[in-house]
């Protein structure tokens, strides 16, 4: 489901408030949450807590210099509009790269 809809994505959106708080409190640009969707592997979750009014997701992934992030976003219009941008926990860096070995071993 999640490939689905990252298919059916076309571009990027911040509200200009998340964009600068990404970038002042965690050390995020723009360009660095985008480029974790084109980065492999992605696990894309749901965020069932903060979904009252709109989809809302996580994603967990890495930059080109293997950077690893947590992501959240929702989808409007097929743009993906990040909520907030920050390193991964070691909570979540082990949930990835458990996904990243399973990447690997089926190459």
């Amino acid at each position: 489901m999640h490939k689905t809809l990252l298919q059916l994505l076309i571009s990027f959106e911040w509200d200009d408030f998340n964009q600068h708080k990404s970038w002042k409190k965690h050390g995020i640009s723009k360009q660095e949450a985008e480029q974790i969707f084109m980065c492999s592997p992605l696990l894309i979750l749901d965020d069932e807590r903060h979904s009252y009014y709109e989809a809302r997701y996580h994603a967990l992934g890495k930059t080109q210099e293997n950077k690893k992030l947590f992501i959240s976003f929702t989808v409007r219009a097929n743009k993906v509009r990040i909520i907030s941008a920050r390193a991964m926990s070691r909570t979540e860096r082990r949930i990835y790269e458990i996904k990243e070995t399973e990447a690997d071993s089926k190459i």
